[in-house]
């Protein structure tokens, strides 16, 4: 079982892939099979960058929780 790539990996294949489709070099066989993964790697980088975006939220309403409390208390 392939190990699941670092979001800084995928993004680094993900742009490979782009440059490549770009200079338009490759048969429509590899293009397409190239667009695939980067559909792939693509959607794995939005999926590390949304858990990324509710961690820090969970991070920020802990925080302001903990600052509110601290607030209260010093009233």
């Amino acid at each position: 079982m392939k190990k699941e790539l670092s979001f800084e990996e995928a993004l680094k294949e993900l742009e490979e892939i782009v440059v490549n489709l770009e200079k338009g070099d490759i048969s429509l066989d590899d293009a397409i099979k190239a667009y695939e993964k980067g559909s792939i790697l693509k959607d794995q980088c939005e999926k590390r960058l949304n858990e990324a975006k509710l961690k820090v939220e969970e991070i920020e309403e802990k925080e302001n929780k903990n600052k509110n409390l601290k607030q209260s208390l010093d009233e």
